[in-house]
């Protein structure tokens, strides 16, 4: 929630700031030695070399003994401890090798801790564990650290040391003391801070403290008044929860009240601080130094709470406001109440402060020693099991992961077969005991639900006599029914199996365990973790421990525009679902940015969603597209498109209409920033109701624009003058006046126009004044918001000088950053872009004449993606380049070719930390520069006008030369424009029409039987670092899409139009059923019923020409029909995996498709397809241009056909009755129906008619004529000659393209 910016709530959240920080300690220096004067027996180690290595000799500097300490040889997971002798704020820490050796430290890790055995890693920003060493014996590294800690005992752990030698050193800490204040709550206590009057009232309020918790529920904070105001601080599943409420519960609704939730895994036992800032509705709530900033519901700005405060607990369960009863129960230290601090009050015994319960002042310590599991292949512990007091065996443990998938333990059984074990397993986060007694025998229980849910659980097993137990948490007991008495063998294993296990003394049906497991006992004998980690009792592999290394991964949340997050123990995942993105973060959007793109793309006037600021915050936006030629319209509607007849209205009471948009504010500032062009049509009409007082020029109405701002200028005229369209052109009623209305005549008169300034547009309310006096009356019409072209597309530049560049602010693009463009150049080599920060770095470049490069640095080290091409990439035509970073992968795409993915490291960096310049065309040291053209420049979402900085930037002009670089639209349909010596050709490959400027349309009729069959082919290369199941689609786009478009005429019904299917048994088919009407059947799932849709009931066998297109995003299908369009939702959202190929016509054999769908299908289809396309897919082109080929199949008689003629005639008239309806509120039709136009209308009529009749007659013959012929002997026309080099090249290659397919508009 975004605060107001007004100057009075940033100082009062500054002062409140100040005097947090005098009440949470001074700011004082903090860098003294805290190491240089402890005693040796301070420094501990897991093991040391010789005596002369131990760890005693590890002080900075010293060169004592052996100069440092080392670990022995053997020793699996070494480290060095340090006991500060007391807790310290540790500010910072150094590293030293061991003197006169080749042993150092060139990489370790930090972990803190009170007691010495329950340890937490420090992080760094990005939760980077890994603190960089020394690179030799002598020199001293210092790290500073990003927070400081507070803490008793430090343990610095090597990660990697000198190459040439082994682990030495030598450390120092740094700090102050550090003085708190410690009350210790045991879960049934609490502290009352009591006012000296009955109610206290306060509008601004600091609160701070800092707690560890035991338990992962406990009220740590709660006050309410009798008025219904309350405030509450509680732990709920781990995480910190502030309930808030300000107003009067007994008038205000519940909507008044508000949660505000941090963090996660708050139950670890370790300290974690809290700062509560309120400043009447403001609050800043702040929680181990993340903040959030949010204001209160309601009209109340004070705090009202009654007689006292209790922290711990509530005292009296069932009060109004609570929210959860279990106290508290852990310690809490330096707790401080708008300056008071309370814990040393209660520690004074001081009356304002009532003790309920036990509370003491000193923080116990429990001894609940964890282990993590690391790897979730060859992680196991292997414990032998102590003689049972009673026969049987017991198994108790803790528990906690985010892995649906797991095994927690494997016990072998005594049993005269080899294959008898007791298993507990998490499977798909349910927990699953199973008794195998053979190979093929086995009993089962579950428990449970998302025991993957991060917290801690318990688990007990027992097997006493013929029954076995399984409990979980406080859930009932789950028993199997054994047939003989259960007896374990001497070793349990737990998290997983040995991988060089060669016997079968431990069996693991699933993937080994990945967290933390504690409290293990074994026959009710706790297990000694320390022996374990000693080497003194039983065996274990990739085990860290005295820690519990989860960490949540969606608690700051990297998926975008309102994804959701899920995690497993080592990475995240975002469900884009219903978002309108796709990608690993859900940064990219699956819509077009406006209505010129899809007019690109061949699609016809429709709904559609735009986004105009790509993947940047605003949400997608629908709108009409009125797509007529070259001329594309994006109409915005609102709430009151008819009219508005206004009577009775005055100055003091006027008459108001607010337009509410089917977007937002800023969602309309984005689409009129992006169009050329935008305009809005008021139509006013008056009767003795003016528009401006003629005295004083007073306006009497007016109308509001988008920031809220009052205009007085009406349609047709300039901002700033109030005048209306006839005063401009000087055809007023009465030249007196500048507004038809003002002229107050009795008559109807008008003042209408449209409204054209961008910076104004929308109209968002209208205000009329003067309808109050007898027979005054008004009447307005406000039109939709309509705008057109798509300034972002032919924004390009020309580089003449390598040594030239465009300049622009740095990038703010940290955790996501996408790219993209269009250039053309014939230089084999130049950087189209760079931005440098300190360590970081991105580039984009022409790394070859074939190869295109990204490069970036987030500081993990340079990471590098090429893309090569078959062809040169400076042949002088547009080429299209997307380069993404994001904090999952990294991604670059050139035109069509395979995308390149590289995954980032679970741990690495997040945040890429630019500085400087970013640099276009060139770099800051003018070299590499690039030569040539560059357009469409978007960076997240935000188009750069590269004409504009370079009007005065040297060797850089606007605009590029050829005839394909302007935004005229020479090539149709998919159409690419391609530059020639002595002009342009369009290439059609991509396109389902044909002829010169790809607007012919590819027909071919079918005779019963006949069918096309396009056979789809796996990509033609291997991606590294990705599987080839992916290739096919690329991650980033793995939003499921699809684009179908077919015209059809026809009489017949059931008929089978097209049917696409997979391997994996998913298909869409679309038939007409038999009545005729058209269906769309969607199988994503074989598990699942499929989606039917029938978007026109009506019979479409009617021997008429139709259009038909689909388009899906996801779940959202759209349907096009004709003019018709629709939107459905399918249940089930999936991608096409693995596509087998496409059929137009009679499809055969096909036993998993639904009974209706395969009727059609053997019905196939006779009649005439024409233009039709999947994706990047035109199969009848196909059919016609590769014959032969294994690619495409052919069955029965096809002949190419021209029934498209008649379709010509039928869209032209379509267009424009279309165009006529679209347009009907710009323009008044005068006489539309006069004797002579009727008489005219009537001979052109019959004209028509007659012609129509002659041409079916013709076609009849020629089709009769053509029957007998085999489509062997079809004769290619001497176009269709010139486009098949081109479109088998297309088969050879076979690209693996985007599901969006992308175009190059040109």
């Amino acid at each position: 929630m975004q605060l107001p910016k007004s100057r009075a709530f940033a100082v009062s959240l500054t002062l409140l700031s100040v005097l947090s920080s005098a009440m949470c300690g001074s700011q004082y220096s903090c860098d003294g030695s805290l190491s240089s004067l402890l005693p040796a027996s301070s420094f501990q180690s897991s093991s040391h070399f010789s005596d002369s290595r131990a760890a005693y000799f590890a002080k900075l500097n010293k060169r004592e003994g052996g100069g440092g300490w080392s670990p022995e040889w053997m020793d699996r997971s070494p480290w060095l401890q340090v006991d500060l002798q007391d807790r310290m704020e540790v500010t910072a820490v150094a590293t030293q090798g061991r003197h006169s050796s080749t042993d150092w430290v060139s990489a370790y890790m930090l972990l803190y801790s009170d007691t010495g055995r329950v340890w937490k890693q420090y992080m760094l920003e990005d939760s980077v564990g890994r603190i960089v060493g020394n690179v030799n014996t002598e020199s001293v590294v210092h790290h500073k650290l990003s927070h400081s800690i507070r803490t008793r005992f430090l343990r610095f752990v090597p990660l990697e040391w000198s190459p040439s030698g082994r682990v030495g050193l030598r450390v120092a800490v740094y700090g102050c003391a550090y003085r708190s204040y410690v009350a210790d709550f045991d879960g049934r206590s609490s502290l009352l801070y009591r006012f000296n009057q009955k109610s206290m009232s306060t509008v601004k309020d600091v609160i701070s403290l800092r707690f560890k918790s035991r338990q992962a529920e406990g009220v740590l904070l709660h006050g309410e008044g009798q008025r219904g105001d309350y405030i509450t601080l509680e732990l709920h599943r781990g995480r910190l929860a502030l309930h808030l409420n300000l107003d009067d519960s007994r008038v205000r609704s519940s909507s008044a009240r508000m949660v505000v939730t941090l963090g996660s895994l708050l139950d670890d036992l370790h300290w974690h601080s809290v700062l509560i800032e309120r400043f009447n509705k403001q609050v800043n709530f702040t929680l181990d130094r993340h903040t959030q900033h949010f204001r209160t519901k309601g009209d109340g700005d004070s705090l009202e709470v009654d007689y006292e405060l209790s922290f711990g607990g509530i005292p009296l369960p069932g009060k109004p406001g609570t929210f959860i009863r279990r106290n508290f129960h852990g310690c809490m230290e330096n707790l401080y109440y708008n300056g008071v601090n309370i814990i040393d009050l209660a520690k004074r015994r001081k009356p304002q402060i009532y003790s309920v319960g036990n509370v003491t002042f000193s923080c116990s310590e429990p001894q609940l020693v964890a282990t993590t599991f690391q790897s979730s292949s060859s992680s196991f512990l292997s414990l032998p099991a102590p003689a049972p007091v009673l026969e049987g065996l017991s198994v108790r443990l803790q528990f906690r992961t985010w892995n649906p998938d797991g095994l927690l333990l494997s016990s072998p059984l005594i049993s005269a077969q080899d294959s008898c074990y007791l298993i507990l397993k998490i499977s798909s986060g349910r927990l699953h005991l199973t008794h195998q007694t053979s190979a093929l025998k086995m009993s089962e229980v579950s428990a449970g639900q998302r025991v993957n849910d991060g917290l801690w659980h318990s688990v007990s097993l027992s097997a006493r006599g013929l029954q076995m137990t399984m409990t979980l948490d406080n859930e009932p007991a789950s028993s199997i029914h054994l047939k003989n008495y259960l007896e374990a063998k001497d070793k349990q294993y737990f998290g997983g199996c040995p991988v060089s296990q060669n016997d079968s003394s431990c069996l693991n049906p699933t993937m080994a365990f990945q967290g933390c497991v504690r409290l293990i006992l074994i026959n009710n004998q706790p297990v000694d973790l320390l022996s374990v980690q000693q080497g003194h009792l039983g065996s274990y592999n990739q085990l860290q421990f005295d820690l519990c290394g989860i960490r949540d991964r969606c608690l700051y949340n990297f998926c975008e525009h309102g994804s959701r997050c899920s995690q497993t123990w080592s990475s995240f995942s975002c469900d884009c679902s219903g978002t309108g993105y796709s990608g690993a973060t859900c940064h990219n959007s699956v819509y077009e940015a406006s209505c010129e793109h899809y007019r690109l793309a061949g699609s016809s006037s429709g709904y559609f969603s735009i986004d105009p600021d790509g993947s940047g915050p605003l949400d997608p936006i629908q709108v009409y597209c009125n797509i007529t030629g070259n001329k594309v319209w994006t109409v915005v509607r609102h709430n009151s498109s008819n009219p508005v007849r206004v009577q009775g209205s005055s100055l003091q009471k006027p008459h108001v209409e607010w337009f509410n948009y089917s977007s937002s504010s800023d969602q309309l500032k984005a689409l009129l920033s992006l169009s050329e062009h935008c305009e809005q049509r008021i139509s006013y009409h008056c009767r003795k109701s003016r528009l401006f007082n003629p005295w004083d020029g007073t306006p009497l109405s007016w109308w509001v624009d988008r920031r809220g701002e009052k205009r007085t200028y009406w349609g047709g005229f300039q901002p700033g003058v109030q005048q209306c369209s006839c005063g401009l052109e000087e055809s007023c009623a009465d030249m007196n006046y500048f507004c038809n209305c003002d002229a107050d005549r009795v008559s109807w008169e008008n003042d209408t126009g449209v409204l054209s300034y961008k910076e104004h547009l929308p109209v968002r309310e209208i205000v009329i004044g003067d309808t109050y006096r007898l027979g005054s009356e008004a009447m307005y019409v406000v039109g939709p918001l309509q705008c057109s072209g798509d300034k972002s597309l032919w924004n390009a530049v020309s580089f003449y000088q390598a040594a030239s560049y465009l300049q622009f602010a740095s990038l703010q693009a940290e955790l996501s950053l996408d790219v993209s463009f269009f250039f053309k150049t014939a230089s084999p080599s130049g950087v189209f872009l760079e931005n440098i920060g300190l360590h970081d770095f991105i580039r984009v470049e022409l790394s070859s004449p074939t190869a295109v490069t990204f490069s970036f640095n987030v500081g993990d080290g340079p990471v590098v993606l090429t893309v090569k091409s078959p062809v040169p990439l400076n042949d002088r035509q547009w080429h299209w380049v997307r380069a993404e970073r994001n904090v999952k992968e990294a991604c670059l795409q050139v035109d069509q070719l395979p995308l390149r993915i590289i995954e980032t490291p679970p741990d690495g960096h997040l945040r890429l930390q630019l500085g400087n310049q970013l640099f276009v065309g060139g770099t800051a040291t003018r070299q590499r520069g690039f030569l040539g053209c560059i357009r469409a420049f978007n960076m997240n979402g935000v188009n750069f006008d590269l004409e504009e900085r370079a009007k005065v930037t040297p060797g850089v002009s606007s605009g590029c030369a050829g005839h394909c670089s302007s935004s005229a639209g020479l090539c149709h349909n998919r159409g690419k424009c391609v530059e020639k010596s002595s002009g342009y050709m369009c290439d059609c490959t991509n396109s389902a029409y044909g002829g010169p400027s790809c607007t012919e349309e590819v027909s071919m009729s079918f005779e019963r039987g006949a069918s096309v069959t396009y056979i789809f082919q796996e990509p033609f290369s291997v991606i590294q670092n990705r599987s080839a199941a992916v290739l096919s689609v690329p991650s980033q786009y793995s939003k499921s899409r699809d684009n179908m478009a077919l015209s059809f005429q026809t009489t017949q019904s059931p008929a089978m139009l097209l049917t696409v299917n997979t391997l994996s048994q998913q298909y869409v088919a679309v038939i007409l059923a038999r009545n005729g009407s058209l269906q769309i059947w969607y199988q994503l799932h074989k598990e699942k019923r499929p989606d039917v849709f029938s978007p026109i009931l009506s019979s479409l066998a009617d021997g008429r020409l139709h259009r038909v297109h689909i388009q899906r995003e996801g779940k959202d299908v759209f349907v096009q029909v004709d003019r018709e369009n629709k939107k459905y939702t399918l249940s089930f959202d999936a991608k096409f995996n693995s596509m087998k190929s496409l059929t137009l016509g009679k499809v055969t054999g096909r036993d998993l498709m639904d009974d209706e769908v395969a009727h059609a299908g053997s019905k196939g289809f006779v009649g005439c397809f024409s233009s039709v396309q999947f994706n990047h897919v035109a199969p009848l082109k196909a059919a016609l241009l590769n014959r032969g080929s294994s690619l495409v199949s052919i069955r029965g008689n096809l002949l190419e056909s021209n029934c498209g003629a008649l379709a010509d005639l039928s869209t032209s008239v379509s267009r424009l009755d279309h165009g006529e309806e679209v347009g009907k509120d710009n323009k008044h039709h005068e006489d539309a129906s006069q004797p002579d136009s009727a008489v005219i209308g009537g001979v052109v009529t019959a004209a028509v008619f007659s012609t129509v009749c002659v041409l079916a007659v013709m076609l009849r013959f020629l089709y009769q004529h053509r029957q007998a012929q085999r489509t062997a002997s079809l004769q290619e026309k001497e176009h269709q000659r010139s486009l098949e080099a081109a479109y088998r090249a297309e088969f050879h290659l076979h690209k693996s393209m985007r599901d969006s397919m992308q175009e190059y508009y040109i």
